[in-house]
């Protein structure tokens, strides 16, 4: 199966926690957008409920299907948040941030009584790390966050080039946010908890990708003999 129908897959199990009334953190990626598409057809069959998009990109796929948004600052505390993930782990951390909104993922997430991942099972990986490390840095004095995030990595044990994302005009590629994103080529994180710790101690530095005891449960869907196989980690309720 492709990686798509995976992701529907996916998105169609974590659709099942979806109950009336429920207030939704609506989670950034492609993963995520299969889940975004197929809420949207359940409102058109008259499931009422109000999404909270973690970026422009899902808001304006949200709105255009119909979905009823709010702003966090309007609803404050969510039912589930519903979003993907660049890495997941057995003990439920997380890489995010590929898509450059883990600011606003980690905010809408943290907001949530649940925050469920959904993915291809080639997203599991015993030791996170592979997948670049994004950090979102304040644009001000980005030569010396730089240089202090190096050597926080390095003081947390992990060895890798820390280098600024820029888009396919040159430029640094911004967040929603109006923030720049480091990608932190690390290959292996020993010890997340450490890392997540170092880099919080970097004045310049206004989130990192690293979900840590935010994640109650993923859905990954894998292909088995041409069928998507989908397996939790995890509670779902």
């Amino acid at each position: 199966m492709s990686g798509p129908d995976l992701r529907r897959a996916a998105a169609a199990r974590a659709l099942d926690l979806v109950e009336p009334g429920m207030r939704l953190g609506l989670g950034t990626g492609s993963t995520a957008a299969a889940f975004v598409d197929l809420l949207g057809a359940r409102v058109r069959d008259g499931l009422d409920v109000v999404g909270v998009p973690t970026s422009e990109a899902t808001h304006r796929q949200a709105e255009g299907l119909g979905i009823r948004l709010a702003r966090l600052d309007e609803v404050p505390h969510l039912d589930l948040t519903i979003d993907g993930a660049d890495e997941v782990d057995d003990h439920l951390r997380l890489i995010k941030g590929g898509g450059a909104a883990l600011l606003r993922e980690k905010i809408v997430a943290c907001a949530s009584d649940r925050m469920v991942v959904i993915a291809d099972a080639a997203k599991r990986v015993a030791t996170l790390g592979a997948f670049p490390l994004p950090i979102e840095v304040n644009l001000f004095g980005l030569a010396a966050t730089r240089l202090a995030v190096e050597a926080a990595v390095a003081a947390a044990g992990c060895q890798g080039p820390v280098d600024l994302r820029l888009g396919k005009d040159g430029k640094p590629v911004m967040t929603d946010g109006g923030h720049a994103i480091l990608d932190a080529r690390l290959g292996t994180i020993p010890d997340p908890e450490r890392l997540g710790a170092a880099l919080w101690s970097v004045p310049g530095v206004v989130e990192h990708g690293l979900f840590l005891g935010i994640a109650t449960a993923a859905i990954l869907a894998a292909d088995v003999g041409g069928r998507a196989e989908v397996t939790v980690l995890g509670r779902l309720v």
